[in-house]
C-alpha cells in the first residue's frame, strides 16, 4: 500500500466560505435567529454561531459556611449512596430488602458527605467563604451563513421582525460584508474650487505718512551753461 497516496485529515476537511449574517451581544439572540431561519425552511446545516472575545465569568451564588458546606456535601452523598444501594439491591431476593438497602445506603451517604464537606471547608481557613459557578461567555456572537445561501437568509430575516430585547452588534468590515453607502463618493461642500485671493498688503501704521519721491526738474539745452575751460597764467 502506497503511504504517500493515503488521504490525510487535511485533505478530508472542506473549507466553507461563511459570511456574517448578523451579530449580537448575547447567545439567546443568536439562537433565536437560527430558530427563525429553521422555521422558514432554511437549510440550517449551512449556519454556524461563532463567539468571540471569550472571557471567564464567575457568578457568586452566596456565602459559604461550615454548615452550608456540610449540607451541600450531604446532598451529594445522598445521591451517591442511593445509586450504590440500588446497584447492591439487584442481588437481593425481596422488594423489602431492596428498599431497605437503598435507604440505608442513602443515609450513610448523607452522613459521610456531610462530614467530608464540613472538614473540607474547615481546612480552607476562611480563604474562600463563598459559593460560585463559572462559565465561559463571549463578548459577541456572530451568525455565519455559507456565502451561497447568504441572500436567502437575509431575505428571511428582513421579513421577520426581531425581538424587542435583541441588541444587534455592528458587523465589522473584515467579515466579508459590503456597505454600499461607504462605497459611494460624497459630494464636496463647495461644488466649485475656491478662487485664489490676492495676498493682503501691509497697511501703513497710523499717524505715519509714507514719504513721497521728490519731483524731477527738466533742464533745456538753452538753460544749460557751458563749462569754461580752465586757464593758466603763463609767466
Amino acid at each position: 500500500m502506497d503511504m504517500a497516496n493515503m488521504p490525510t485529515n487535511l485533505d478530508a476537511q472542506v473549507v466553507v466560505d461563511r459570511r456574517v449574517l448578523s451579530g449580537y451581544d448575547n447567545y439567546l439572540a443568536a439562537q433565536r435567529t437560527v430558530d427563525t431561519l429553521s422555521d422558514a425552511g432554511f437549510p440550517v446545516e449551512n449556519v454556524a454561531i461563532v463567539g468571540s472575545d471569550l472571557k471567564l465569568e464567575e457568578t457568586v451564588t452566596g456565602r459559604m459556611t461550615n454548615g452550608r458546606s456540610a449540607l451541600a456535601g450531604a446532598g451529594s452523598g445522598v445521591i451517591f449512596g442511593a445509586v450504590a444501594g440500588m446497584f447492591l439491591g439487584l442481588f437481593t431476593s425481596t422488594t423489602l430488602s431492596f428498599v431497605v438497602l437503598v435507604l440505608w445506603a442513602a443515609l450513610w451517604g448523607a452522613v459521610m458527605g456531610a462530614a467530608f464537606g464540613f472538614i473540607n471547608h474547615l481546612f480552607t481557613g476562611g480563604k474562600r467563604d463563598f459559593a460560585s459557578r463559572s462559565a465561559i461567555v463571549a463578548g459577541r456572537y456572530d451568525v455565519l451563513v455559507a456565502a451561497s445561501h447568504l441572500d436567502h437568509a437575509r431575505a428571511i430575516l428582513d421579513g421577520t421582525p426581531g425581538p424587542a430585547d435583541t441588541v444587534v452588534v455592528e458587523v465589522p468590515r473584515s467579515a466579508g460584508t459590503y456597505d454600499p453607502a461607504a462605497a459611494q463618493p460624497t459630494a464636496p461642500d463647495h461644488p466649485f474650487p475656491s478662487q485664489p485671493t490676492a495676498p493682503d498688503l501691509p497697511a501703513p501704521e497710523r499717524g505715519i505718512t509714507p514719504e513721497r519721491p521728490a519731483p524731477t526738474q527738466t533742464i533745456t539745452p538753452e538753460q544749460a551753461v557751458p563749462a569754461q575751460p580752465a586757464t593758466s597764467d603763463s609767466p
